[in-house]
């Protein structure tokens, strides 16, 4: 756990995506949850030894998100196309995820079960704990449901996928040139710190990298299409590796180049 300002804490240790909590003169708000039952549990009693856990936002619908919700006491806040997604879950979804990336954590505890949010909006809502004010934005992009959570206050933002430091970015579920809207909206914000999805700590300057990087993601397919070839074709021909050298040549990466490249086809054709 990392203390990122004198209220903050991060955790990308022990979670999949990063997880964060705001302690406040009223309660803690904690950001998104563990997706492995164990670590979901001690990221709760962490955040309690600061007071009470009194609301948890999760900012995307994927389960390295949300899939600790069940752990966590509080309030639970998230975007309307968060809940539906949450109550389409499955419990072979996160069976499957964790056999991949935590089969220790298997078999399932008995009290798991996926939590859907007690509050729901679609464009803005606005939270006020004690002397925090918590800016709840729907900054589309890695999916339609991206939430970005901007907290004055600590001069510091929560990004959720929308931007993912030193990482791959996946298009599975993006709206692609909206993930460059609300990248050029992030820059706009007064803030010090950036809590991307996954990866390190950053200032400001990550928004500039990560809107370079899907812009390179979305130009090569959209060049690709320009010269004729087929979705197909695409998924063949276009590797990435040009573009990002540093990628890993492994098969987890290819697939997740061409469930890219397929999406940004799909979208970029229309």
């Amino acid at each position: 756990m990392k203390k990122i300002t004198d209220n903050v804490y991060v955790e990308s240790e022990i979670s999949v995506c990063n997880t964060s909590f705001v302690v406040t003169k009223e309660g803690v708000v904690v950001i998104d949850t563990p997706m492995v039952p164990m670590n979901a549990k001690k990221w709760a009693k962490e955040a309690s030894k600061f007071g009470p856990i009194r609301y948890v936002i999760n900012t995307e619908p994927h389960g390295d998100h949300i899939s600790g919700n069940c752990y966590f006491g509080g309030t639970l806040v998230a975007h309307e196309g968060t809940r539906a997604a949450i109550l389409a879950a499955r419990v072979d979804d996160i069976k499957g995820m964790l056999q991949m990336m935590a089969p220790d954590s298997l078999p399932l505890d008995n009290d798991f079960s996926y939590r859907p949010p007690d509050v729901t909006f679609s464009q803005r809502l606005t939270l006020y704990l004690g002397d925090h004010t918590f800016h709840l934005i729907n900054m589309p992009g890695h999916s339609p449901y991206q939430v970005a959570v901007y907290v004055p206050e600590e001069r510091i933002v929560f990004t959720s996928d929308n931007v993912v430091n030193g990482g791959t970015p996946f298009f599975r579920q993006a709206l692609p040139k909206e993930w460059l809207k609300s990248l050029k909206k992030y820059q706009r914000l007064d803030v010090d710190k950036v809590v991307p999805g996954h990866g390190s700590i950053s200032d400001k300057s990550c928004f500039e990298e990560m809107y370079k990087t899907v812009d390179i993601w979305i130009n090569t397919v959209a060049d690709a299409i320009a010269k004729g070839m087929t979705s197909e074709e695409v998924q063949k021909k276009v590797t990435m590796y040009k573009q990002f050298p540093a990628l890993p040549r492994d098969e987890r990466t290819a697939g997740v180049i061409r469930m890219n490249v397929t999406r940004l086809y799909e979208v970029l054709k229309k």
